[in-house]
């Protein structure tokens, strides 16, 4: 064999097995998708039929690629389309179910065969993870609408056009002092902040009201820690017998919000995310391990009578526009009084905007380490104080609206939480201290 032949044989080989990779991944596609419709008897298409369905779109595009034209596949579509009407309106007329999403499907599953062809097998494979998902928790979405109130929706959709619509059209630079007022930047600190709170509010309704102490605690955090405080510390004023369950949720929540703050200090400021992080761990590590002891002295069936903190929707468009105001404020101060003052301005600010909002404090301090000159250092420390002054917050709420019992039971978590922010700040600043007090020698 000369040459020439050899490589035409191993080119028609790799040829081969291309082709047989993109049959393999489509059949791989089908079977997924129709494995589960195979679940549901009274759907008119299952394994099999998936299966074959999404081959079917891949010889379609082959096809039409072998002869250069589209039309294989604009027919395959629509005869598949016309077999699943006809099979569906056949069984509509049985049981009364249309069957419009097996038909939908189907149309899916021989387009995302033909995806396979064109080489696109790893996108078609996550949509067709995505499709079988949705497929298959359909008890659970099916009450969406019942557990999703009709502000809830409207409060969606609110941050949807606040995000897509207004977002892109603000301008893009800085105005007033220093230049640290950005409306686009300050608008996106704004959607951040709300769509990590929104899905943890989100997720805080469709968990229902009986889903565990633990989740409350965990999806709480993301929500507000201070509201969840608030909440589980009515319901121990109400009954004092909820002391342990209540701190369990309020120091969960607490911790929750360090990693929060570490997520976005990982989106906003990777240089100073290190020596950030080894702060919030820290700090972090006694409310985690003071609930977790909580919840192990806790009875069995008292997980089971947990109900959701009553918080509000973080996406109502009064709260967005109260955060973006707040936001811009506190980057004036902090800008105004770094400038005036250097890193104690920045630290007198990061005291009192701690006791009502750590996420616009987090935002500025990240915002001003790069265009108003800040150091790394210096924002940690704004944020390891912040953390102070809200912990302390969050804890004289627990004792005034909980009383003895809920502080008893939670004390030991906000106390050695504030004992590291307090030993983290003093570390951080005593080669600072000593730099000055060289100085002054001098």
């Amino acid at each position: 064999m000369d040459a020439e032949l050899l490589f035409a044989d191993r080119f028609g080989t790799f040829v081969e097995l291309g082709v047989l990779r993109a049959f393999a991944a489509s059949a791989a596609v089908g079977l997924l998708m129709g494995l589960e419709r195979e679940r549901h008897p009274a759907a008119a298409a299952g394994l099999r039929t998936f299966t074959l369905t999404a081959l079917f779109g891949t010889a379609s595009a082959l096809l039409g690629e072998l002869i250069d034209a589209a039309w294989p596949i604009a027919i395959g579509l629509l005869l598949v389309g016309a077999m699943a009407v006809v099979a569906q309106r056949r069984d509509a007329w049985r049981d009364g179910d249309p069957g419009t999403t097996t038909t939908i499907s189907l149309l899916l599953c021989f387009t995302l065969g033909t995806m396979t062809w064109h080489g696109l097998a790893t996108i078609a494979a996550s949509l067709a993870v995505v499709i079988t998902a949705l497929l298959y928790f359909k008890p659970e979405l099916k009450g969406l609408s019942e557990r999703i109130s009709r502000r809830d929706m409207l409060s969606i959709l609110q941050f949807g056009a606040l995000s897509l619509v207004v977002l892109p059209a603000l301008p893009n630079r800085g105005f007033g002092p220093h230049g640290v007022l950005n409306p686009y930047q300050i608008w996106l600190m704004v959607v951040l902040i709300s769509g990590v709170s929104l899905a943890g509010y989100v997720a805080l309704r469709l968990a229902g009201p009986r889903r565990g102490l633990l989740l409350s605690g965990l999806l709480g955090g993301l929500v507000s820690s201070t509201a969840t405080t608030v909440s589980y510390a009515r319901r121990v004023r109400s009954d004092p017998s909820q002391a342990r369950a209540s701190a369990l949720v309020i120091l969960l929540a607490g911790a929750v919000l360090f990693a929060r703050v570490a997520l976005l200090a990982a989106l906003l400021g990777p240089s100073v995310l290190p020596a950030l992080a080894s702060v919030l761990l820290a700090a972090g590590a006694p409310m985690l391990v003071a609930g977790l002891v909580q919840w192990r002295r806790l009875p069995v069936a008292a997980d089971a009578e947990a109900a959701s903190p009553q918080v509000g929707n973080p996406m109502e468009l009064g709260t967005a526009l109260g955060f973006a105001g707040f936001y811009a404020l506190v980057l004036l101060l902090a800008a105004e009084f770094a400038q005036r003052a250097g890193a104690a301005g920045l630290y007198l600010v990061a005291l009192f905007s701690g006791l009502s909002n750590l996420d616009a404090l987090t935002l500025g301090s990240l915002r001003l380490l790069g265009v108003g000159g800040a150091a790394a250092h210096e924002v940690v420390v704004a944020i390891a104080l912040a953390f102070v002054t809200n912990t302390a917050f969050r804890l004289a709420l627990a004792a005034w609206i909980g009383g003895r019992g809920l502080v008893r039971a939670s004390a030991a978590g906000f106390l050695g939480s504030m004992a590291a922010l307090l030993a983290a700040i003093a570390l951080l600043l005593a080669p600072l201290a000593g730099n000055a007090a060289v100085a002054l020698r001098q």
